[in-house]
């Protein structure tokens, strides 16, 4: 669910945000339900981390590992589906899914630039693009705004890195299946990260473009003559 509201005024009841500003999910809008078929997947998810980073650090189970992050990717699209097809959204939800996003990209590269799987500066990139949109929802918080709604971007580029990795993976071993994953796996690991990156400097132009009109607002009113 999105909302139009800007910050929280005095009373607790959320002002008018700015004509024109990006939409943002309002978390205590959502209905409050732990127990939906999303949320179970987000869970799930959630459970996949440490199972693929000890196969993929600890026996080296890379087929396995290539299962656990495709049943991952699967579940990341089903879960947004199906919450709107049984108008199952929730404030669990809100936060379980992107967290789940972000602990499989971070976990996954670590584990991956371990294995020597990917460059640095993949690593480099992604993790710095999410440092800055950390300090993002920081400057939303300082401002009275909750987090923006994701961007189809986001979305997607989310979902080329969580296919792109296991093709890594397959890329990675001997033989002509790794041959043939090869190109493959760096189109989808490219397009990826670069829609990644994209996604995020839209997400980062939002929030100022919103903080802006916000703060403008605000002189506008104090520059307002009295009611006599």
């Amino acid at each position: 669910m999105t909302s139009t509201n800007g910050p929280a005024a005095e009373a607790g009841t959320p002002a008018e945000a700015p004509a024109g500003s990006p939409a943002f999910v309002d978390r205590d809008q959502l209905p409050d339900r732990v127990w939906t078929v999303p949320n179970a997947l987000s869970v799930l998810r959630l459970l996949g981390v440490p199972l693929f980073l000890w196969l993929l650090l600890g026996p080296e189970a890379d087929g396995w590992a290539v299962v656990v992050l495709a049943v991952s990717g699967l579940t990341d699209w089903a879960d947004g589906k199906i919450a709107r097809w049984l108008d199952q959204g929730s404030r669990l939800g809100a936060l379980l899914d992107p967290a789940a996003d972000r602990l499989y990209i971070v976990c996954t590269l670590v584990a991956l630039a371990v294995r020597d799987v990917v460059p640095v500066w993949i690593v480099v990139v992604l993790l710095g693009r999410e440092a800055v949109l950390g300090v993002m929802l920081l400057v939303l918080r300082a401002s009275g705004y909750p987090p923006l709604q994701v961007h189809y971007l986001g979305k997607a580029a989310t979902f080329l890195l969580l296919y792109a990795f296991p093709v890594l993976l397959l890329a990675s071993g001997e033989g002509t299946l790794a041959e043939i994953a090869e190109p493959f796996a760096w189109a989808l690991t490219i397009w990826g990260t670069a829609l990644y990156v994209l996604a995020g400097v839209l997400y980062v132009v939002q929030v100022l473009g919103l903080v802006r009109a916000d703060r403008a607002a605000e002189r506008g009113a104090g520059h307002a003559e009295p009611v006599p």
